[in-house]
């Protein structure tokens, strides 16, 4: 073949399937596709909901005169206004350490007996804000680095509930309340380090073999950076908003005497804001706003509903399976579910 017809095949290869031909002596090596970008948020999306907004400011605006859609419009705003700015931080920290900190460093700063990495890599989670949609994959990472499973695992559970962002959103939210605040933090830590030591004894490796890296080759850190945060607050910006519609709605459908009756009854309250919790699968940076303001319950039922949440929801329990298999989530989350529910009772009991 005469190189000017080579060169003319390949780059047709190239257009057609995206497929470099790379020659060697005597033959072609066909190599991997490239992978797919993922798909972006379209632009017009916004402005389209906007231009339908505008369209419907008069059928909204008679909605909004009754005096219920006026209580349900004030807990909505108060619990996503108040929830934003802790949430865009957390994005921008959590995009800023995937970008700049590479796992790597985390595995070799555990140590080398399990016993003592698993409590380490739980105050290791206080150095990660972000969503714990971030904490999964990280997790996965570490696995392949090296690092304990019980180890990553417990880091997996522990970095979206105890990091400062999340302390000081608790906080806020809870005004006069700083023991939620301590109360939150040694539940949600005493539940990653039991989960991870009982996972020492209960966790077998083939039940990780699925674990993976889903890092992109030859992305550059701006570009991870960017990527991450805005995927972030995309992904946890539609669940804060689904968490403020659910709590706003509760306080204005339900009768309150229902609300009153489930919230006065200790275990059914307690089991119905730890099912809440997986089931509203909201951002951890965001749930302290959506748990004040269901104030019909106990503090210990709403301590519940925070430790449970950033640990056990819909969304995780999919993204564990995605990355370490149905066998491990089948097992984790239950697990995980049980301790977190009875470590919660338990300082709450003590704490508040």
């Amino acid at each position: 073949m005469h190189p000017s017809d080579m060169t003319t095949a390949t780059g047709e290869a190239d257009a057609a399937d995206e497929v470099q031909l790379v020659v060697a002596p005597g033959r072609f090596h066909r190599s991997r596709p490239r992978p797919a970008r993922r798909r972006e948020v379209p632009p017009e999306l916004p402005l389209g909901l906007l231009a339908l907004a505008l369209v419907l400011r008069g059928p909204i605006g008679s909605l909004l005169d009754g005096p219920a859609m006026q209580t349900w419009l004030t807990i909505f705003v108060s619990v996503s206004v108040q929830a934003l700015p802790f949430l865009v931080l957390g994005v921008v920290l959590s995009g800023a350490l995937t970008a700049f900190v590479p796992p790597s460093a985390l595995a070799r700063a555990l140590p080398r007996r399990t016993l003592l990495a698993v409590p380490v890599a739980g105050v290791a989670g206080a150095a990660l804000p972000g969503c714990e949609c971030g904490s999964v994959p990280i997790a996965g990472r570490l696995v392949n680095r090296g690092a304990p499973p019980a180890a990553a695992l417990t880091f997996l559970l522990a970095a979206p509930a105890i990091n400062p962002v999340v302390m000081v959103a608790t906080v806020v939210a809870f005004p006069g309340r700083p023991e939620m605040a301590v109360a939150r933090f040694a539940a949600s830590l005493t539940t990653a380090v039991v989960v991870g030591w009982l996972w020492v004894r209960l966790g077998r490796d083939e039940w990780l073999a699925r674990a993976r890296r889903p890092v992109v080759e030859g992305a550059s850190r701006w570009t991870t950076f960017t990527s991450t945060a805005s995927h972030d607050f995309l992904h946890a910006g539609g669940f804060l908003v689904l968490g403020g519609v659910t709590a706003a709605t509760l306080q204005v459908v339900v009768p309150r005497s229902v609300l009153d009756t489930v919230a006065g009854t200790g275990v059914v309250a307690v089991l119905s804001m730890a099912v809440l919790a997986v089931v509203l699968a909201i951002c951890s940076e965001a749930d302290a706003f959506v748990a004040a303001g269901l104030s019909q319950f106990s503090l210990t039922s709403r301590l519940v509903f925070l430790v449970v949440g950033p640990m056990v929801d819909i969304k995780l329990v999919a993204l564990q399976t995605g990355v370490f298999g149905k066998a491990f989530a089948a097992r984790f989350a239950p697990l995980t579910f049980g301790v977190a529910v009875l470590v919660s009772v338990l300082i709450g009991w003590l704490l508040l």
